[in-house]
């Protein structure tokens, strides 16, 4: 297995540190060469995290003046109801979704074992882009049993809310029956889409909502930036981790 690089480790752990407000939006960061002792390496390979941080916003430079805090990490808790909006807007940031296409097709296995469908029976697909104050912070696609949902896809397109466009529906409340969190690579279409580099740290999860009576409603998966979300499960039998 190959070795994480020194400079992207210390990258990953300054990011901690503002996810765990030890350091705030707009404080400095300490110098480089106090950095560099505190990882015990040379200055260039601190300047090189730096950079790497800079390049998903995460921190900025003012010449002169040293590294400062650009952004904290936005804490997504997983529970038994897991609705983007409220999650990013009760932090003071701006929610906003960006459909990236809306289809119907046949499910594939894991879909229609998921919705307790027949294997190649017909489902709404939506794929889109979370974003938070502009920036990207997850890829997701959403699907769900088109035969329940006729008017579904309209719905959306209107919307771009999951919980708006189900509403719609007839559908006024589901809550998460399983969520998996799996810890992944970015691939060149995600890295573009979350404008992070490929090969960076992601968090994969997929869930499964049910309506009222149990019934599944929607399968998920989403792609968070690693080093953007810091995923909180609220609710011990709502998630699961899984490192494969």
């Amino acid at each position: 297995m190959a070795r994480t690089p020194v400079w992207k480790s210390i990258a990953i752990s300054l990011t901690d540190d503002i996810a765990q407000r030890r350091y705030q939006t707009g404080d400095k960061l300490p110098p480089e060469v106090q950095l560099a002792g505190r990882f015990g390496v040379n200055r260039h390979t601190v300047r090189r995290a730096l950079s790497e941080m800079a390049d998903q916003g995460l921190v900025h430079a003012r010449r002169g003046a040293g590294v400062f805090v650009a952004a904290q990490p936005t804490e997504y808790p997983i529970g038994k109801r897991v609705r983007f909006h409220q999650n990013v807007a009760r932090l003071g940031r701006i929610p906003a979704k960006r459909i990236l296409t809306l289809e119907t097709r046949a499910a594939g296995p894991r879909e229609a074992e998921a919705l307790g469908l027949d294997p190649g029976a017909a489902v709404h697909v939506y794929d889109g882009l979370s974003l938070a104050d502009g920036e990207p912070i997850a890829l997701f696609q959403s699907v769900f049993p088109a035969d329940g949902f006729p008017d579904l896809l309209a719905a959306l397109k209107e919307t771009q809310s999951v919980t708006e466009a189900l509403k719609h529906c007839g559908v006024a409340d589901f809550t998460r029956v399983e969520t998996r969190i799996t810890a992944k690579l970015a691939t060149a279409t995600q890295a573009l889409h979350l404008k992070i580099s490929e090969g960076s740290p992601i968090l994969r999860t997929t869930g499964i909502n049910a309506g009222p009576n149990g019934d599944p409603v929607e399968f998920g998966r989403t792609w968070f930036a690693g080093d953007r979300v810091t995923l909180t499960v609220s609710d011990p039998n709502s998630g699961k981790a899984d490192l494969g």
